[in-house]
Order: C-alpha cells, then structure tokens, then sequence
C-alpha cells in the first residue's frame, strides 16, 4: 500500500513539473526569444485527467487504504474480547449452578442418588510439594506430600507439647485395653452364613489359579482370619500338626485343602498357645469420646482435623472417636489396610443401623486416616508404607523369596517409604480413590501400611477415622436416621456418658 502512495504521488508530481514545462514554453513564444532550458528535457507519461494519476483516484485509493486498516483493528479487538470471556468462564467454579442461561445438566438417572454432599480431595501435586495451610488462627502450617500412591501428607507441628500431653494423660485416665487377646472365635459359623463351599473357599485362595494353594495364598487368609502373624516356618509346623501336607512340597491341593476345617487352622493354634510377638497387632489401646462435654483439646482436635480435610463437619462428627494406641518395647503392627474392601453383601460398621439386617458381616468403611504422633521414640516404631507409589500393586509379590514385606519385625527397612515418628506431626492418606463424582470410589490398596516394631523405649499415636459410606443412599439414611434422635444423645449418635457404649462399636482391622 505505502508503494502504490508512492508511486501516484510521484506520478503528481511529474504532472505538475509538464505543467509549468508547457506555461514556460508559451512565455518563450510570446517574448520571441528562445530560453536555454533549465534541466534535459524527459520523456513524460500521458495522462488523462480519469486516468490513474488523477486526483479523484487517489482519493478513492486513500479512503479504501482507512478502511481496511480499521476493520484490522476491529477485529483484533473481538479476538482479544472472545478470549476474555472464555478465561472468565473457565475461572468459574460451576457456572452452570450459578448463572441463569448457563447450559443446563442433564437430569441425574433415576438410579443415581442426588448428591447434594461431594467431598473434597486434597491434590498431592508431586511427592515433595509443600502447601499452606490454616488449622489454628494466627498460624500456618505446612503440609508436605509423602506419596501420590496412596495420596499422604505430612503436616508437622499439627499438634502442640500441651496437647499431646492431655491426650496420653486422657488415655491412661480412661484405661487402656489389649489391641488383640486371643485369636477369634465364630469363623465356622461365618462360613455357613456365607454359604462356600470348599471348592469356592479354595477357588478364593488360589490368586494365581494354578490349583494349588502356596504358603503366601495361606499366609495372607490366615492373617485375615485369624489375626495370627504366621511366617512360613510357622505354616510348615501348622502343616505337620494337622498332617495337612501329606506329599511334603509346601502346596496344598484341592485334596488336601478339603480334609481341612475352615477353623483347622485356629483350633491347633489355641491347643499350641500364641505368643504375643505373634499376634498381629502388639498393643494397647482406647477410645477418646469427643461429641458434646468431651476435653476442650479433643474437641478441638476434631475441629482442626475438620478444617484440614475440608470435608463437611456432619461427616467427621458421626466417625468414630479418637483411639489412642501404646506401644511398648517390642510393640508393633504388621502390614494392613485401615478399611476393607466393600462388597455388595456387606454393610459398614458405622451405617449398619441403616443397612439391611440380612447382610452376613460388616467391615469399617475409612475414608481417611489422620495418625498423630504423641512422642517421639528413642528407637524403631516407623510407620512403613511397603508399597508406596509402587508402579504396580500386586498381592502376590508381597511375599517373595521369604521376603515378607508385610513382616514389620523383620523387613520395615525393605519398605518403599517410612515415617519417623516425631511428637505433634501428623500424618493423613486417603484409603479410598474418587468414583469421578465427588464420592468415595474403589480402596486404594498402595495405603498398606504397618507399624515397625519398638526397639527402644514407648510409642504413643492417635488415630482419627472418617468414616464415610461407598454406598451414598445408605451413608444418606444412616445421617438421616442420627439426626432423629433424642436430645440425650450426642451428634456422634452415642448416649453423652461414653462408658455406655458397647464395646462392639469400633472394629479393628
């Protein structure tokens, strides 16, 4: 555009120049002289007055040049105008909920409950990444990620020298119990109410399905059932005893496995004895009521666990108290899941009321796990995570070349990750996935996780569980059922004198 200006300007200017050309030969002829010319005369171009090189053209040139510069501009401006609008829009959180014309949701399906509670997950970001956060006033804590497998995090100082003091002095006010007496009594009576068959039990135990059960396959039952830490020496010793392993190759086959009874196991550890290194889980423990009328320091505990997983209070406050556990010189807590797998055929322990009666056994539903840590041990007492953020997560690898992982008095050092006990840091991690729709989805079996044993001095934690039903209508009644009740009762659904409650009200895993 600037050379086609320039290009009619100079064709004016030549004009102009022949012009004056022709107005000084005229004078040379009237005077009857001739004038040297002032330059060499140059060849012109003719040009007609609606030519090119005529005024009215340039004009019109000029005019279309304008134009088409102010329709650029224009329409720069609606790009970036767009642009703005479509940041503002995604900077919404749920514009459809807020705006009028916002495009509406379908409908939800006759067969999904209305949510009208979705609950917030915390992201973990990457493993190292520290976030700000406001538990007390005049106060901020940091709360770093462990791991993205499960998600955990570590919040130091969650808890002051004060409280930690009040909680254990708490605890040992009220009494502390065995974590574990004796293995459990009842597992006939479970299988019958379950109705396997022995072909079925055994179909359940062979996890690679190659027909005959390993010394891990019955290990990990075994451990389940009964509550008894047996290590493969153990097993073979069961395996003499009861004349279970006839061919002597570790393997028991449909055959064999079907001249068992589903408590064979049980019964010869009762008649041998169990030592207390045996058990499971080597500790004492109790439960810290923290509804209406409880310590101030628990009360706020409970308030301080709330504003940290940024969930609804109704839903913490209907969980299960605060446990406090003690572990002396030897104590320990072998791999384990905090909450157990949900089939349709079972009903969480803290919804049951709701729930139907007709279901053959519970399980405690955890969402979270919030541990404190009350002192700081001398020696041992991590709290190992065997698998975290493990590529893959598989059952069977657990125990390899008598390598235990889950054996937290012989291989925590082999744990993909460990946290060293330190007075008034708290730890939580998340047992359950996201379904997608802002509820509790399928377990999250990288949360594995057990207490190394105590080699020097005393352990003191507190665990805080939220409780939340997989199972969104039942969680709903069960709610619903609580708010109904009398006054006398507190908002955690017990009656306010906590030693009134049955003792059959938390499960341990």
């Amino acid at each position: 555009m600037d050379f086609a200006v320039g290009e009619v300007s100079t064709l004016l200017l030549n004009r102009s120049n022949g012009m004056s050309n022709r107005d000084a030969s005229d004078d040379t002829a009237a005077s009857g002289r001739a004038t040297p010319p002032l330059r060499p005369p140059s060849d012109r171009v003719p040009c007609n007055k609606t030519g090119v090189c005529s005024r009215s053209y340039f004009v019109v040139v000029m005019v279309f040049f304008h134009v088409y510069i102010i329709n650029v501009i224009a329409l720069l401006f609606y790009v970036h105008y767009i642009n703005g609008q479509e940041d503002a829009n995604q900077g919404l959180d749920a514009p459809s909920r807020n705006h009028p014309h916002a495009e509406s949701r379908p409908p939800p399906s006759k067969s999904a409950p209305l949510r009208d509670v979705s609950l917030t997950r915390i992201e973990g970001i990457r493993v190292g990444h520290v976030q700000k956060v406001s538990l007390v006033p005049s106060k901020v804590h940091e709360m770093r990620t462990l791991s993205l497998k499960p998600l955990l995090f570590e919040i130091p100082g969650f808890l002051s020298e004060d409280e930690c003091r009040v909680v254990m002095q708490l605890a040992q006010l009220k009494g502390l119990m065995e974590s574990q007496l004796m293995v459990q009594d009842g597992q006939e009576e479970l299988a019958k109410e379950l109705n396997l068959s022995p072909e079925e039990i055994f179909n359940l135990l062979d996890i690679n399905q190659d027909g005959q059960l390993q010394l891990h396959e019955i290990l990990t039952h075994s451990r389940v059932r009964d509550g008894i830490w047996l290590t493969p020496e153990n097993l073979r010793e069961i395996y003499a005893g009861l004349k279970a392993d006839k061919d002597g190759n570790d393997l028991l086959s449909l055959d064999e496995f079907k001249l068992l009874s589903n408590d064979a196991f049980q019964r010869f550890l009762l008649q041998r004895g169990v030592k207390r290194s045996q058990l499971v889980r080597n500790s004492r423990h109790t439960w810290l009521y923290q509804g209406k009328g409880a310590h101030r320091v628990l009360r706020d505990i409970k308030a301080r666990v709330t504003r940290l997983t940024r969930l609804p209070p109704a839903l913490v406050d209907l969980s299960e108290p605060l446990q406090v556990v003690r572990y002396e010189e030897g104590g320990h807590y072998h791999g384990h899941h905090d909450s157990g797998p949900v089939y349709p055929e079972t009903a969480c322990t803290h919804t049951r009321s709701a729930a139907n009666t007709s279901t053959p056994f519970e399980t405690s539903c955890r969402y979270i796990t919030v541990l404190f840590y009350l002192n700081s041990v001398e020696g041992g007492g991590e709290t190992a995570f065997p698998v975290a953020d493990n590529r893959t997560y598989d059952e069977v690898s657990l125990i390899q070349n008598n390598v235990d992982l889950l054996d937290t008095r012989r291989n925590c050092d082999k744990s993909n990750l460990k946290v060293k006990p330190t007075k008034g840091t708290a730890v939580f991690w998340y047992n359950y996935l996201s379904d997608g729709k802002g509820w509790v989805g399928e377990q999250d079996e990288y949360a594995l996780h057990g207490g190394c044993v105590v080699t020097r001095g005393t352990k003191w934690v507190a665990n805080k569980w939220i409780n939340i039903d997989p199972d969104y209508q039942r969680q709903a009644r069960y709610q619903q059922l609580v708010s109904q009740q009398p006054e006398d009762e507190d908002d955690e659904g017990f009656p306010l004198n906590p030693d009134q409650r049955s003792s059959d009200t938390h499960q341990e895993l």
